[in-house]
């Protein structure tokens, strides 16, 4: 039985940190009042909801699960079956693990069939609404969306629009986009208009944000990114701000802007990895495809082989890094396997398999089979490509299908009509705003006027596609420093105090409480270096690790995305293991039904959670005390920073001292400055 009291004052204090946006403080204090004497009913769905806020999302679940079970017994069915619904909700939006989804669908069914209608009807319909279009089901997830609509609209307005937006996405598969983008942006209204509490709005932005995505149609998607991010600045909670950074990444690259998309990318695999284990497949495979556009093909292959050994399918990725490195038969191979048989991973990120999900593989064996001269492939791919963007009413699409004609036709020895495709093409990808799609087909517009002895105008289209690769290899991340603002009177920045730490040459130059010191460089030094010139700032070991490598954000945000997270604590592992059970009885009825799909989707899903567990546990059902890559980062950087302070002592013993006090070594670093000493550090 959940007891109601409590201790008060833990409670008031969490819920004024709640009320703030203090999730940590939040987390803690409900934690503090439920040891102390139990959470009744609505404190503890209070609690799940500050759970997730504070990225503790196997708390959420299990919350939800605890209050389901005790509401279940108390005889409270349509609280009961909300608790279920919740369940379901989370592990449908932030697991992708369609298995569980349904066994609590059906748990809270049951108890909805014997209770009047409520709230709670209108979600289990939203949710049922994305389980059944995830799992290739579009007939039944159309009824679903209609009931949740249709219901939510008397009872739950959240509920009303997250099926308004499953909808519009159902109609756009449908081939009507001029209605779905409609339903889209009605849908986009509501989220805008403050009515929804956090999550909801958030789940909103993001399916209008992901199905105008999956379209390409970019410039609305842009635009529903800039109003996404401006609503998360303040109450975004959850998965949400890592979500709306991959979508800002994604427009960045096609926009041309690289080095910031990449930069945003690996920002939000350390946003979403408290959220997200499977799922962190999409953004790595973004990274890959922004690498690859940068041509840096080892990082490329190394995030796009991240994302696989999450069970994501990083194609067409990996197909057109083949063709980069020039092994043009393991390329086509691969993305004939991946056009014949895709694999069955659902994600609200993506859209479900469809023509949608089609048309980049499509043009991708395009340029495979051109580059194999395999003019076949490349004609029937090329129509197919064709009939997506004219079934879509996309311009993006219809640029990427004229250029795939023209490289047809020039392959065909047409080098006139693969003239007229191209140009045409560079007109539809410069109306779209893609810099990079532009300049390669103003390449391959070059090559078509070669052929036809039009050398001035080959020039003419190769000098223009060189200055636009030239522009983008240039352009910086966004917030890189300017060079007129480096110095310690930069706009915005202190000036210098007595205190310095400043490397010339092989020797740092120290100044400190009047004194000065000459030390020899070391990793150690850099390390205490980037801890002073951030104040309270925390940096994992990885990013401090990894500070001396060419590029250092990349190389620790990789090495940490693509482990999947962390170890998984005893109740992780509980967890886990109430999903496998939740998954074999979905095979069960898949196999007593005959569903051949669900049940090959279910055992993805088992094998996915079996390697997560048996990379948690050792031999003999031992734990892994610790991730590989973090653990030898935490050991290297502090025995580090422990040497060079070491040194800094026999110099300075004030100094020495004064370190010892403020920096803190773990996984996590951190300086933290003596509030007796009134300078900040001039770097």
């Amino acid at each position: 039985m959940i007891q109601a009291a409590g201790d008060a004052n833990a409670l008031e204090r969490a819920r004024n940190a709640s009320a703030r946006g203090a999730w940590p403080d939040a987390y803690a204090g409900y934690l503090a009042a439920r040891e102390a004497g139990g959470l009744g009913p609505a404190e503890l769905a209070e609690f799940a909801d500050v759970a997730y806020a504070a990225g503790h999302l196997d708390v959420t679940i299990e919350t939800w699960e605890q209050l389901h079970g005790e509401l279940s017994r108390l005889g409270q069915d349509a609280a009961a079956a909300g608790a279920a619904v919740r369940v379901a909700m989370h592990l449908l939006f932030d697991t992708a693990l369609m298995a569980p989804v349904r066994g609590w669908l059906r748990r809270a069914e049951r108890l909805l069939d014997r209770t009047p209608v409520t709230g709670a009807h209108a979600w289990f319909a939203a949710v049922r609404a994305f389980e059944r279009c995830l799992s290739g089901d579009l007939d039944a997830a159309r009824d679903w969306a209609e009931r949740a609509i249709e219901t939510g609209s008397r009872s739950d307005p959240a509920a009303a629009a997250v099926g308004r937006v499953a909808q519009a996405r159902l109609v756009i598969l449908d081939g009507d986009v001029e209605r779905g983008l409609e339903l889209l942006g009605d849908a986009g209204t509501v989220a805008m208009s403050g009515d929804l509490d956090p999550l909801s709005t958030g789940v909103v932005y993001c399916e209008v944000v992901c199905a105008l995505q999956g379209l390409a149609q970019y410039d609305l998607a842009e635009q529903w990114t800039e109003a996404m991010e401006r609503w998360a600045r303040t109450n975004a909670i959850g998965s949400l701000h890592g979500r709306c950074r991959v979508h800002r990444a994604e427009i960045l690259r096609l926009r041309g802007q690289c080095a910031s998309a990449e930069q945003q990318v690996l920002t939000a695999c350390d946003e979403l990895r408290p959220y997200v284990r499977r799922e962190m497949g999409w953004p790595l495979t973004e990274l890959g495809r922004i690498r690859l556009r940068r041509g840096d093909l080892t990082g490329a292959e190394e995030a796009l082989r991240a994302a696989h050994r999450l069970g994501w399918d990083p194609e067409p990725g990996l197909s057109l890094l083949r063709l980069a490195g020039g092994d043009l038969d393991t390329a086509a191979d691969a993305i004939r396997e991946a056009l014949a048989r895709p694999l069955p991973v659902p994600s609200k990120e993506l859209p479900p398999t469809s023509e949608l999900r089609r048309a980049p593989l499509l043009d991708a064996q395009v340029r495979i089979a051109v580059a194999r001269a395999d003019l076949e492939t490349a004609r029937v791919a090329a129509r197919e490509l064709a009939e997506v963007a004219v079934r879509f009413e996309s311009k993006a699409l219809a640029a990427s299908a004229l250029r795939a004609g023209g490289d047809v036709l020039l392959a065909e020895g047409d080098a006139a009509g693969a003239s007229v495709s191209f140009a045409d093409a560079v007109r539809g990808w410069s109306d779209v705003g893609a810099p990079f799609e532009t300049a390669e087909c103003r390449l391959r517009l070059a090559d078509a006027q070669r052929a036809l002895g039009n050398l001035q105008a080959e020039a003419l289209e190769r000098e223009a596609a060189r200055t636009e690769f030239e522009r983008i290899a240039r352009a910086p991340a966004a917030d890189a420093p300017r060079a007129d603002a480096a110095g310690p009177d930069a706009p915005g920045r202190e000036a210098a105090g007595p205190d310095t730490f400043v490397l010339e040459g092989e020797y740092w130059k120290i100044v400190f409480d009047g004194r000065r010191l000459t030390v020899r460089d070391s990793k150690g030094m850099h390390h205490l270096a980037r801890l002073l010139a951030a104040p309270d700032r925390e940096f994992h070991v990885l990013d401090l690790a990894a500070a001396d490598t060419a590029d250092p954000v990349a190389a620790a945000a990789l090495a940490r995305a693509g482990d999947a997270g962390p170890l998984l604590d005893d109740r992780a592992k509980q967890m886990y293991r109430r999903r496998l059970a939740e998954i074999e009885d979905d095979m069960e009825e898949a196999r007593a039904d005959d569903d051949i799909a669900r049940r090959e989707q279910a055992e993805l899903e088992r094998g996915f959670l079996i390697d997560e567990l048996a990379r948690a546990v050792g031999l003999g059902g031992r734990d892994r005390h610790a991730g590989a890559a973090s653990e030898r980062a935490r050991a290297a950087v502090t025995q580090a920073v422990r040497k060079a302070i070491g040194r800094l002592r026999e110099a300075s013993p004030a100094l020495g001292d004064h370190l010892d006090r403020t920096i803190r070594t773990g996984t996590y670093c951190v300086y933290v400055p003596d509030p007796r000493a009134s300078s900040r550090w001039a770097m």
